[in-house]
């Protein structure tokens, strides 16, 4: 079982791919193996096609990308998600990988009143977000949907239970002094530092 970072940003300059740089610097420097999915350079595509949804209440895929996410998962312990919020939520390509990876069998088994995730043995996940928006807008403005939506949900009936959100807001207008700062104690937080 090793740490997955889950990378959900397109542009190499971000400051998003500056949190993963840091990330995955940490790990080498630990000697502690990981496994990375970068969506973006992976070219997932997103989108439900026909053939996907003939396959989903089998629980099944023909894409091997998806195979291949799927056995990465198997092998995950710790979850870290890097990802910007745009228009409130995470971008559409993660919402296509949650729709197209995590299906019925892997990662959830439907029952006659609920659902029972499957991803139990991922025992802890940070969730990394950064936006022009500012925590408290996205929490108490616009309906709160990370927490209450993708976490207390999503997630959960996928059996990833133990989530923490941490937010970096105003991003286009704070100092590189925070920025650097939130990186810092991203890192320290996971590593125990």
């Amino acid at each position: 079982m090793k740490p997955t970072i889950l990378f959900v940003h397109p542009w190499e300059g971000s400051y998003n791919k500056a949190l993963l740089t840091a990330f995955e610097e940490k790990f080498k420097q630990e000697r502690t193996e990981y496994q990375l999915i970068d969506l973006y350079a992976d070219d997932f595509q997103p989108i439900m096609t026909k053939g996907d949804l003939a396959l989903y209440n089998k629980g099944e895929t023909t894409d091997p990308l998806i195979s291949k996410y799927q056995a990465i998962l198997n092998q995950t312990n710790e979850l870290i998600i890097i990802s910007p919020i745009w228009w409130y939520e995470l971008p559409a390509i993660f919402k296509g990988f949650i729709d197209k990876v995590m299906l019925k069998d892997f990662a959830y088994d439907e029952k006659a009143t609920h659902l029972v995730g499957k991803l139990t043995h991922i025992k802890r996940t940070h969730l990394i977000t950064t936006a022009t928006s500012p925590k408290w807008y996205l929490k108490y403005i616009v309906g709160n949907y990370i927490q209450k939506v993708l976490i207390n949900r999503t997630l959960k009936d996928n059996g990833i239970r133990r989530v923490k959100w941490h937010h970096l807001g105003r991003i286009k207008t704070i100092s590189q002094e925070q920025r650097t700062a939130f990186i810092k104690k991203r890192v320290e937080d996971w590593f125990h530092l």
